[in-house]
């Protein structure tokens, strides 16, 4: 499955949690309205981008341009891909997610995630969801917008195999957050652009002699 080129527009600034929510912006004589579904579908597509935008294997993935020229359009696209697949399957549940996230960063990215780290990523969507949806409650995504205003306070370990390098020694890489000065455009939540569904059977995580679990890519 390939990526779409036209990710849509990105909006100046980053959304906001009460921007998305409806943040009281209809009221009832003086009563906050719940938010409407178009809202609550903003705040999901939203959540879902900042979800993704914090999930280390796929950080660096774009950082490496691992999906060729459209890498940064592809990983928008990434997000309404999601996005669709929660309109068209609503029941999606963790395994079914973590497989579908798995088969976008092979598939576009050239991307093996094999660290287990697309478990917490389906847990946070879902659990995003399911609040939007059922509780008409946005603290989780309140909750995912700041981490991502924070993501330069992140510190994880990342090792990244480089599966065309022979005869050379695996390559690690200590992610230790997001630059401040990168050239990547992190200041806004852009459209989305959605796309059918993929299948993948997990790939069991690879452990080395100095306990890291291991992200394998192969770089375009």
């Amino acid at each position: 499955m390939s990526a779409q080129s036209n990710a849509g527009p990105t909006p100046a600034g980053a959304p906001s949690a009460s921007s998305s929510s409806g943040g009281g912006g209809n009221t009832n004589g003086g009563v906050a309205l719940p938010p409407s579904p178009e809202k609550l579908q903003q705040a999901l597509d939203h959540g879902i981008w900042y979800a993704l935008s914090l999930w280390p294997a796929l950080h660096v993935a774009c950082q490496n341009a691992w999906g060729g020229e459209a890498t940064m359009d592809k990983k928008d696209w990434f997000a309404g891909a999601v996005s669709e697949l929660f309109t068209q399957q609503p029941e999606t549940d963790n395994e079914e997610l973590e497989i579908f996230l798995l088969q976008i960063m092979q598939d576009e990215f050239d991307c093996n995630v094999e660290d287990d780290s697309e478990v917490e990523v389906a847990r946070t969507i879902l659990r995003l969801k399911n609040s939007l949806v059922e509780d008409r409650e946005v603290a989780p995504l309140r909750e995912l917008e700041q981490r991502w205003r924070n993501r330069g306070q992140m510190k994880v370990n990342i090792q990244v195999i480089d599966n065309e390098a022979e005869g050379v020694d695996d390559d690690e890489e200590e992610f230790e957050g997001f630059d401040d000065d990168e050239d990547v455009d992190m200041d806004a939540a852009p459209d989305l652009v959605p796309v059918m569904q993929p299948r993948k059977e997990k790939a069991e995580p690879e452990v080395d002699e100095d306990g890291f679990t291991k992200v394998v890519g192969k770089k375009r």
